[in-house]
């Protein structure tokens, strides 16, 4: 007996020495970065040379670090997207109010939104709608008792205190959004961002106005069928669509910023939308490779490890530059997979699962390069017990605490929470439910799919440190700033991969799969596939 609990510990303390090991210095890391996110890159735009050139330095060094190929055509998984430009020369927006015009400001006051197919022409009257949300689960109803029928839709960015942040989020996607007010009769939607959530100022998004939207071409994937009309109206102007109401508003922003309930009522107001549309065929393609497992039976299983390889391109100039090079969004993650597929060849783990390197193109887009491999993956869909994604992880101040994106929804999240403590690091839930950064990455659609799956970010712990953050992305954030020049904690690099690469091992070897927790609403998922 006392040798089967001494051969116990032997084996417990060498599997702590493992998961405390040192196995990176984020020098590598940013070795990887520095060749990504590079100036001949020229910002990695789906369907771009620039992404086909960082597509093969990454299945270059994918094959010198012995991992093998598992797309559909080596490494590659082709897809077909239709790019949508807007052309404002031929297009605009126009407010009829009491029998007079009042045009709007293309870029000053409103943007079109071609990630829907656009009509050539609307008019309609004007509906707000509060939130916007129809989530059965909470009976709650934006949309109940009013009349939408040929209507345009107005909504304010954000949620009600009383529903849960994932949940939230899971229904502000454009699927869940338009399957609502399409049932309603809705002809388009309004949105109104939150003034106290905008990553982005509107001067820095309206430069980029004009730059393509994508889609996937497949129809199976055509998520806002009959939506004729998508405008995003700047909140600085946005007192011209509630004149006349009895309201404002400041007074739906001050009570949105607080999650607090929202009215709906009639606009007294009609929009007049004309939207010319250049539309062309795009062709890009995800990575996939694989570090097969040693378990006879669990090799066939597959712990995903994923990161969106895209970012916008060459976009309007600011402050003379015209590459946005993406080193954090998402030259970051890439370089991540990279370093940890270099670390396993230097340090071997003898894994028990294989683990699949995903590097997705388009997330930029919509997130539609996950979407259509979680859709069609290159490996049998219910071999993958597991995604564990990296966007944008900031590593720009020092690591201590990590916020994991998804950590209640299933036993994944305990998984990181060990991983994380293990080295120190103590983690949280997204304390900002309301930017939805739990639907704005690539995880996401392995969610859906029924995956378990989580994101992961260094977090903020200090005042300073917030405001660190804040400035990053109403600076660096989409903008040619976020590039090779920007300050990063190359120790917090480094913390951050040893926990992603300390969680993927755990996974791969347990004996059974991550399990959604029963009260997850994602849950669900899992069992419609089941």
């Amino acid at each position: 007996m006392k040798k089967l609990l001494f051969a116990a510990l032997v084996i417990a303390l060498s599997a702590i020495a493992q998961d405390t090991q040192s196995h990176f210095d984020g020098k590598t890391w940013w070795n990887y970065v520095k060749v990504i996110a590079a100036d001949n890159m020229e910002g990695r735009e789906t369907g771009s040379s620039g992404l086909h050139k960082a597509e093969a330095y990454v299945i270059e060094q994918l094959k010198a670090n012995g991992l093998q190929p598992a797309g559909v055509n080596g490494f590659y998984q082709p897809l077909k997207l239709v790019s949508r430009q807007i052309v404002e020369k031929g297009s605009s927006v126009t407010l009829l109010r009491e029998g007079k015009s009042v045009p709007l400001t293309l870029g000053e006051d409103a943007i079109f939104s071609t990630r829907v197919d656009l009509a050539p022409e609307v008019q309609a009257p004007l509906v707000f709608v509060g939130y916007g949300l129809s989530i059965p689960e909470k009976n709650y109803d934006d949309l109940a008792g009013l009349d939408l029928t040929g209507k345009v839709a107005v909504l304010f960015s954000a949620s009600p205190a009383e529903i849960p942040g994932p949940l939230a989020s899971h229904y502000q996607t454009a699927k869940e959004r338009w399957k609502a007010f399409r049932a309603a009769g809705c002809v388009g939607i309004i949105t109104l961002p939150n003034p106290a959530t905008m990553d982005i100022p509107w001067s820095r998004i309206s430069v980029n106005r004009a730059h393509p939207s994508m889609d996937l071409a497949d129809p199976e994937f055509n998520e806002t069928q009959g939506e004729k009309l998508a405008l995003y109206f700047n909140p600085a102007h946005a007192e011209k669509l509630f004149e006349g109401s009895g309201h404002t508003f400041q007074e739906i922003a001050n009570l949105g910023k607080e999650r607090k309930p929202l009215p709906t009522f009639p606009l007294p107001a009609t929009i007049k939308a004309i939207a010319k549309v250049d539309k062309k065929n795009v062709e890009s393609a995800n990575i996939a490779a694989k570090l097969p497992g040693s378990d006879p039976q669990l090799k066939n299983e597959y712990v995903v490890l994923s990161a969106h390889i895209d970012h916008v391109g060459i976009g309007e100039p600011i402050d003379g530059d015209r590459i946005y090079n993406g080193a954090m969004d998402n030259g970051s993650g890439s370089a991540l997979l990279l370093d940890i597929a270099s670390s396993l060849k230097k340090q071997p783990a003898t894994l028990k699962r294989s683990l699949l390197f995903v590097f997705v193109t388009a997330e930029e887009k919509g997130l539609l390069g996950s979407k259509y491999f979680a859709a069609h993956p290159t490996v049998d869909s219910k071999s993958m017990v597991a995604d564990i994604n990296t966007d944008m992880f900031l590593p720009i101040v020092p690591l201590k605490t990590l916020t994991v994106y998804g950590l209640d929804e299933s036993d994944l999240g305990d998984l990181a929470r060990e991983a994380a403590q293990a080295r120190g690091f103590s983690v949280q839930a997204d304390p900002q439910p309301l930017r939805n950064v739990f639907i704005r990455s690539d995880q996401y659609n392995f969610i859906v799919h029924g995956i378990p799956a989580l994101a992961m970010q260094v977090a903020p712990t200090t005042p300073e440190q917030e405001q660190i953050f804040k400035d990053w992305l109403t600076h660096r954030y989409h903008a040619p700033t976020d590039d090779l020049q920007q300050p990063v904690e190359l120790s917090a690099a480094a913390g951050f991969e040893e926990v992603v690469r300390s969680l993927a091992i755990k996974v791969a070897d347990n004996s059974g799969r991550p399990e959604w927790k029963a009260s997850s609403f994602f849950r669900r998922y899992a069992q419609a596939g089941e």
